[in-house]
């Protein structure tokens, strides 16, 4: 496979899965604004953190206003991270590869930015109650991934994409653990039990978790919400899922079957693999949840990188 045609369906995938968790967020967020008892201001802006765009969208805005910050994460075009701009990119990397993807895929990816694209003309009316824009997004993801299942062998360029999804859903889901953990920590001894629940269950909501929580621990506690994210082995938005099927991915993509690591990606994501296997959620509130999750963060970028100099880029002749 042409290094350009892997690159292109490794980004088409992030893209794709950075539209759907902007929008997830979003509408999660306005969840938790109904009852949040902090600043509402900083609640949205934690969203721009989250993304690292907070310094980005004070240089275009004048304030972090929630009509404001909706309109960069939704449609603003110079916001490379907003719902828009990934899916420009997403459908135009997928058109740069048009002969690889099947024919459904490329019509469902094509569907779900057209759909987005006529959508935004709407606009305003959607900055102002978004819930239904925001679920015709996450459905439209949806079925991109209903479609690529069902329809694409599970080859290279299928493994390229997964990859692609993988390390995006880690990041995303480590970044709004991280966030929301900061912003509802507050809330642990504040004598509102049941405001506490309704609030952490909204940053479960915001990875799709919830129900899957509740079957595996029952009643939500901080410190297995912590666990259920970034530990658990089988929920497919955990980060030990995400890297155990990354692991899973490379190795298939390489056709590695020993016990070592061909490349150093799979060097990388071996050894992230193992560590979440030994840790406890114990061990994470011990040393503190934010410096593991920028360690992790730090992480995924030197994986991204490893991935990039191994599969993307043309080696130089000696």
């Amino acid at each position: 496979m042409l290094c350009r045609v892997a690159d292109s369906l490794f980004w088409m995938s992030r893209y794709l899965e950075r539209a759907e968790n902007q929008a997830r967020f979003i509408d999660v967020t306005s969840s938790i604004a109904l009852g949040y008892r902090g600043s509402e201001q900083a609640l949205w802006s934690s969203l721009l953190h989250a993304g690292g765009d907070a310094e980005a969208f004070l240089q275009r805005y004048a304030a972090p206003t929630r009509e404001n910050i909706i309109n960069y994460l939704l449609f603003d075009r110079r916001n490379l991270n907003s719902v828009v701009s990934c899916l420009t990119a997403a459908r135009e990397n997928a058109r740069s590869v048009r002969e690889t993807l099947t024919a459904p895929l490329w019509e469902a990816v094509n569907r779900f930015y057209l759909r987005v694209r006529t959508d935004a003309a709407q606009q305003p009316r959607i900055l102002k109650q978004p819930h239904q824009f925001l679920e015709r997004i996450k459905r439209s993801a949806h079925q991109v991934l209903g479609v690529r299942e069902a329809t694409w062998s599970h080859e290279d360029a299928w493994h390229f994409s997964s990859l692609g999804y993988q390390l995006e859903r880690a990041d995303k889901t480590s970044r709004i653990l991280d966030v929301r953990y900061f912003l509802l920590l507050p809330m642990l001894h504040t004598g509102s039990e049941q405001l506490d629940v309704v609030q952490w269950a909204a940053l479960l909501e915001s990875t799709g978790a919830l129900q899957m929580y509740r079957r595996t621990w029952g009643p939500i506690q901080p410190a297995r919400v912590v666990d259920f994210l970034v530990l658990s082995p089988t929920f497919p938005r955990s980060l030990r899922f995400c890297i155990d099927a990354a692991e899973a991915t490379l190795r298939a993509i390489s056709g590695n079957t020993t016990a070592d690591p061909r490349n150093e990606a799979e060097v990388l994501v071996s050894e992230t693999s193992r560590r979440l296997a030994s840790l406890r959620a114990e061990d994470i509130m011990a040393t503190g949840l934010h410096p593991f999750i920028d360690q992790f963060q730090t992480t995924l970028n030197g994986i991204g990188a490893a991935v990039s100099g191994t599969y993307f880029q043309i080696p130089t002749p000696a």
